[in-house]
């Protein structure tokens, strides 16, 4: 700026207003840039000029629909938190044609979008929650240090389902039968999520239930404990099962701490559904802290103390860690589903399967998916959806 006596812009994932109002004072730019801010929140500057800040849809930089698609796959842009690139909520201007009430069961982040968008066209929403918070599952991994920005994301749905007074939110409640039928549903939205899968091989269920070996959630558990402070992580033998998004958070955290760390996929190489930015700050971050690879490698059994592995060249061999961890992927989880399709299946009740629920994905899939209960609202002659192309 002193150089050339030009006004200078500068962006890099701006999304507090603060910041940005602490910027542009400081005079070091004149213009505060945002892209994927503005993929996730449109309208960003209109909800700080009228005081909606808590409603701000903040990007989580995830780049996962945005840099994921357009550059990874060349694909359309999408977004995580905003499923509606790039039409916007225009779903807003309709209105049921009649009194609908939906039950959803579960209030992670596909829940409660289903809950939220089925309000705000007039529909009557009763939410259960088993747990005291909303989020699900990425309330809980947000706990990570790496992860807090998706903290955000649960916030503004809890922010803009406090604004819906025909929304209402039952924490500490575990849907039945009976619960559900009192609201007299017709449509009933089952969003119960998933939990992480455990195959059918020698050692890991009993090790898993030994506690030698750890899931993603017993490492936060831990780490919210207070059990993996940077003292204790120094030289310790940290080895992940499962090169997916769940394994390299694992990594991610203990790495820079002074642990060993040692990752083993089945698949040719580590990370490969991540997205570009995701993949260049894993190879970063495995070349400097000289993580070990294993790819090509398939679990065989689960030891008290190591993972029994064959090589590509059909090796059997044990890998030794002071932390194991099982990191192969994540299940459906649906304890419900049956008795509801039992219950309702020869009646005119809706029942609508969403997010991890259906299949255990990212959190984009189940953010549409909860913002496509429109789509049955529509089957069921309740909205006409191309009233809002016209």
């Amino acid at each position: 700026k002193d150089k050339f006596g030009k006004p200078v812009m500068n962006a890099g994932n701006y999304r507090d207003p603060e910041i940005v109002e602490k910027v542009l004072e400081s005079g070091d730019v004149d213009i505060v840039g945002m892209g994927r801010g503005l993929i996730a929140e449109p309208d960003w500057v209109n909800k700080v000029e009228n005081g909606q800040e808590e409603l701000l849809r903040k990007c989580i930089s995830c780049n996962v629909g945005c840099a994921g698609n357009r550059i990874g796959v060349n694909r359309p842009i999408r977004c995580t938190v905003n499923p509606a690139v790039p039409e916007g909520d225009v779903y807003k201007k309709l209105k049921v044609s009649k009194l609908c009430n939906v039950v959803v069961i579960g209030a992670g982040t596909a829940g409660m979008e289903a809950a939220c968008t089925a309000a705000e066209v007039g529909c009557n929403v009763f939410l259960f929650e088993k747990n005291d918070h909303i989020g699900g599952l990425s309330s809980f991994i947000s706990d990570l240090p790496s992860k807090q920005r998706m903290k955000d994301f649960p916030k503004y749905l809890e922010a803009r389902a406090a604004r819906l007074d025909n929304l209402y939110i039952f924490l500490n409640t575990e849907a039945t039968i009976d619960k559900i039928r009192t609201f007299k549903p017709d449509i009933i939205v089952n969003a119960t999520g998933s939990v992480p899968l455990v195959p059918p091989i020698k050692g890991l269920k009993e090790n898993l239930e030994a506690k030698n070996v750890s899931t993603i959630f017993d490492m936060i558990s831990s780490y919210n404990a207070g059990m993996y402070p940077d003292d204790f992580c120094k030289d310790k033998e940290v080895v992940v099962v499962g090169g997916g998004s769940v394994g390299l958070d694992v990594v991610e955290y203990f790495a820079p701490r002074g642990a060993k760390c040692t990752i083993i996929d089945m698949l040719p190489a580590i990370g490969m559904l991540a997205d570009p930015i995701t993949k260049c700050s894993m190879r970063e971050t495995f070349d400097k802290y000289n993580v070990k690879e294993y790819v090509n490698t398939a679990l065989q059994e689960v030891k008290e103390n190591a993972f029994t592995v064959k090589l590509p060249d059909g090796t059997i061999r044990d890998i030794p860690f002071d932390l194991g961890f099982n990191c192969l992927g994540m299940r459906a989880n649906n304890p419900l589903l049956k008795e509801l399709e039992e219950a309702f299946g020869d009646t005119d009740t809706a029942i609508y399967n969403i997010g991890d629920s259906v299949r255990a994905r990212r959190i984009m899939e189940g953010t549409m998916d909860g913002r496509a209960i429109l789509n049955v609202l529509e089957s069921k002659g309740l909205i006409d959806l191309d009233l809002i192309q016209k």
